[in-house]
C-alpha cells in the first residue's frame, strides 16, 4: 500500500494510525476528546513522539475519562509530572485539565463536541491534501473560539492538525492510496 510521505514506515504504530485512524471521520466524542488532548500535547513536538506515548497517556489520564480528568487537582498534576511515560510539561498538563473542562462545557452547550465542530462546515467533511497548508480559515475560526473560551495550546496549526486527525479535513496526499477516498 502506498501511504502519505509523512508516515515513518519503520514504526508499526504510526503505519497503523495512518491506515486505520488518521483522516477517517470520527464522530465519537470520547475518541475526539482523546485526539484533542493528544494534539495539544503535540504543540512544538512531532506527532510520532506523542503517538509513541499514547498508551501511557491513556493510562495516566484514566483512559481519557473526561469526567475524571475535569476534577484533577494538584495531587493529580504532580502524579502526571512524575510519570516518565508521558510528556511532562507542566503548562501542557495544566492546560489539559482546563481544556477538558471547557471541552465538557462545549459538549453541554452543543450536545456533543462533534456537533460543535461540524457546525463550522454545515456537517460536511472537507477534502484537501495534507501538503496544501498547515492552517486554514476554518482552523483560525475554531482556534479563535476555543481561545476565547479559555483553552490553551490550541493555535491554528494545532487545531488544523486535529481537524485532519479526526477526519473533518480528509487530507491524505496524492501519493497515498487513501487519497480522496469518499
Amino acid at each position: 500500500m502506498r501511504r502519505c510521505n509523512w508516515v515513518n514506515l519503520n514504526n508499526p504504530a504510526y503505519v497503523d494510525y495512518h491506515d486505520h485512524e488518521w483522516g477517517i471521520p470520527c464522530h465519537d466524542d470520547k475518541k475526539l476528546y482523546e485526539l484533542f488532548i493528544l494534539e495539544c500535547f503535540q504543540a512544538g513536538l512531532s506527532w510520532e513522539c506523542v503517538l509513541n506515548k499514547r498508551e501511557n497517556f491513556r493510562n495516566a489520564y484514566d483512559q481519557f475519562d473526561i469526567d475524571k480528568v475535569i476534577v484533577y487537582d494538584g495531587t493529580e498534576i504532580n502524579r502526571l509530572l512524575s510519570d516518565p511515560g508521558i510528556i511532562r510539561n507542566k503548562l501542557k498538563i495544566q492546560a489539559s485539565i482546563i481544556n477538558s473542562q471547557i471541552f465538557k462545557s462545549i459538549q453541554q452547550e452543543f450536545g456533543t463536541f462533534n456537533q460543535y465542530l461540524y457546525q463550522y462546515t454545515d456537517g460536511k467533511v472537507l477534502y484537501e491534501a495534507y501538503t496544501i497548508r498547515t492552517s486554514s480559515e476554518l482552523s483560525d475560526l475554531i482556534s479563535k473560539d476555543l481561545k476565547k473560551r479559555g483553552m490553551k495550546f490550541v493555535g491554528s496549526t494545532t487545531i488544523y492538525s486535529f481537524l485532519q486527525a479526526c477526519g473533518l479535513i480528509y487530507a491524505h496526499g496524492p501519493e497515498c492510496d487513501l487519497h480522496c477516498r469518499k
